[in-house]
């Protein structure tokens, strides 16, 4: 076989394609780079390497792949086509009043890409002109303001990696194991750079009156979806934002306009945002019956739980990503940790169902109110395991096993299930949804 690095021809080709000019330039270089091509591979699938190894040679080394702008925008490998947002069927009645699924599985580092972001909607996805949406600030304020986009951009900004979460993610799962996959046991999940104006710059060009102690926030969608947000939160890190990992929202998180609560429940971040009205309480004038809250086992309601507690899950292995014929031997346990209350301070993994434990390394950027890599090199030898992670974060929350949890919240509510999550593994490599006790 002809050696890869061919270097006398390498070399005319560049000499001599220097000389010329303009399209007979062109047109040397892909006589060049074909005759390069056709004396690496030969129609052969492989070729030595200058080390004496061999590397495959696939038919896209034996021709020129496709120009620049082809594809203006951009899209994912072909290869990568099952890497979507899913939803269950079942879940609701409708489409435009559900939710979809985030593929934690297949993502890697911190940053969930724009178009894997979970959704969910009241009333489907409005289509909103930029140039026609506006902002109205009003109620106990001393200059009632309406902004366009236009003033709305040109207003100091801050770019912030945060969580996003449903408060019903996980929920399914209160009752009994019952989803065969991470991407719907905890997939309401994701996060991303956002990039807006702070809630506290708003408020204070508008003047908000210091009887002012909520803001009523209203999205422009078909369902006028409305939540209470305290002044505090409004105050401390709400941003109002226009932008999503460095570009534009897209329709489905909110364009051209959305609240952000970092850390907070996902549906307090109202998307495509036309209203704040200030007031002094959370129904201020009756236009906001409640926002969600959970039903305890006694038959009483708690409320304003906003914040997302600490969870952590386990990604690599999990359901749709099993060491089934892997090989065997080391390995890495992987996943993510997160908690609306702050940073992420440790992750410990057990593979005996929390009899012992041992603590993971925090991989990559660990920021607050943001989504935390963790690993721990582990050595599989077949048999099987109970796989679990449990995440700690800086107040000293420690995330909770699924009896603690049921034992003070029982199993008639839907949201804020941060439980423990156990990862069956059997000897062969499969892994399945399990609960214990």
């Amino acid at each position: 076989m002809k050696r890869i690095s061919d270097k006398r021809l390498l070399a005319q080709v560049a000499r001599e394609g220097s000389t010329l000019s303009g399209a007979a330039r062109r047109d040397f270089l892909k006589k060049g780079i074909a005759v390069a091509a056709g004396t690496v591979a030969a129609g052969t699938v492989a070729a030595e390497t200058e080390e004496g190894g061999t590397l495959k040679v696939g038919e896209w080394s034996r021709r020129l792949g496709r120009g620049v702008v082809t594809v203006p925008y951009g899209s994912p490998s072909r290869f990568e086509s099952h890497v979507v947002r899913r939803n269950v069927p079942w879940l609701t009645a409708d489409a435009v009043s559900s939710v979809s699924f985030t593929p934690l599985h297949e993502l890697s580092g911190i940053i969930t890409p724009n178009g894997l972001v979970f959704e969910r909607y009241h009333a489907g996805v409005p289509e909103i002109p930029p140039e026609e949406h506006r902002l109205l600030i009003h109620g106990m304020v001393e200059r009632p303001l309406v902004l366009t986009m236009e003033d709305i951009v040109k207003l100091p900004s801050e770019s912030v990696i945060r969580f996003l979460e449903c408060p019903a993610n996980g929920g399914m799962e209160w009752r009994g194991a019952q989803m065969e996959a991470s991407q719907f046991t905890h997939g309401m999940l994701s996060c991303c750079e956002w990039t807006g104006v702070p809630l506290a710059v708003l408020l204070e060009e508008a003047g908000a009156k210091p009887g002012a102690k909520w803001l009523l926030a209203e999205g422009a969608d078909g369902a006028a979806m409305t939540r209470s947000i305290p002044m505090e939160k409004a105050l401390d890190d709400a941003l109002v934002v226009y932008a999503q990992n460095g570009e534009r929202l897209r329709p489905e998180q909110g364009y051209p306009l959305r609240l952000l609560n970092p850390g907070w429940e996902g549906n307090t971040s109202v998307k495509w945002l036309r209203r704040l009205k200030a007031g002094d309480s959370p129904w201020h004038h009756r236009e906001e019956t409640s926002k969600y809250t959970d039903l305890m086992e006694d038959g009483k309601a708690r409320r304003f739980t906003w914040v997302m507690e600490a969870n952590s899950v386990i990604l690599s292995p999990c359901p749709e990503k099993p060491w089934s014929g892997a090989r065997k031997g080391l390995t890495e346990i992987s996943g993510l940790a997160w908690s609306g209350r702050g940073r992420i301070t440790a992750v410990d993994v057990s593979a005996d169902g929390g009899a012992n434990w041992r603590r993971a390394t925090l991989k990559g950027m660990v920021l607050p109110k943001c989504l935390t890599r963790f690993a721990l090199p582990y050595e599989w030898r077949g048999g099987n395991l109970l796989l679990q992670s449990r995440a700690t974060d800086e107040t000293g929350y420690v995330q909770p096993t699924l009896a603690q949890l049921r034992e003070v919240r029982g199993v008639e509510s839907i949201y804020h299930k941060n439980a423990i999550q156990t990862w069956g593994v059997e000897d062969s490599g499969a892994v399945r949804n399990v609960q214990i006790s």
